[in-house]
């Protein structure tokens, strides 16, 4: 499972070191992981977590049209990655665009991904978090629902 928060910084090329937190359920040098544009930010997948997602993705699309776009969307964004000897990842300029990446840099582990967010679009989301989601009634009856 993928935890935590990490800041690191992007090299002049794009790229930054894959935490070793993340590198045990991630891989290590020549592995590919999937990185794609969501919610503000960049999710990155291993390759068996991507195939699934893909299979899982592609049985709603079949439901409607909005599943379709998001497929559309999620999948069609996706860029195979590659983790080189350093154990860096480059991110493509088309996904740095997308979640507005410029030098600095959180990774938050999801679980089953981790998240790429540029630092000042990740402090806009917590405080989002803080002051709008944390006073509708639906979110806190489900965080209650966790025990928390």
């Amino acid at each position: 499972m993928l935890r935590g928060t990490s800041y690191h910084t992007l090299d002049s090329k794009g790229r930054f070191i894959l935490p070793s937190r993340f590198r045990q359920e991630m891989g290590g040098d020549g592995t590919v992981l999937f990185i794609t544009t969501f919610d503000n930010a960049l999710y990155a997948y291993s390759h068996d977590e991507w195939i699934q997602k893909e299979k899982d993705i592609d049985a709603l699309a079949v439901k409607n049209r909005a599943f379709r776009r998001f497929r559309r969307s999620f999948v069609g964004s996706a860029e195979e990655c590659k983790v080189d000897k350093q154990l860096r990842i480059l991110i493509p300029q088309p996904l740095r665009e997308d979640a507005d990446l410029d030098k600095d840099i959180v990774l938050v582990g999801g679980l089953d991904h981790f998240e790429i967010w540029s630092k000042e679009r990740l402090a806009e989301d917590k405080r989002k978090f803080l002051e709008e989601d944390m006073e509708n009634e639906e979110v806190l009856g489900g965080i209650s629902n966790l025990g928390l």
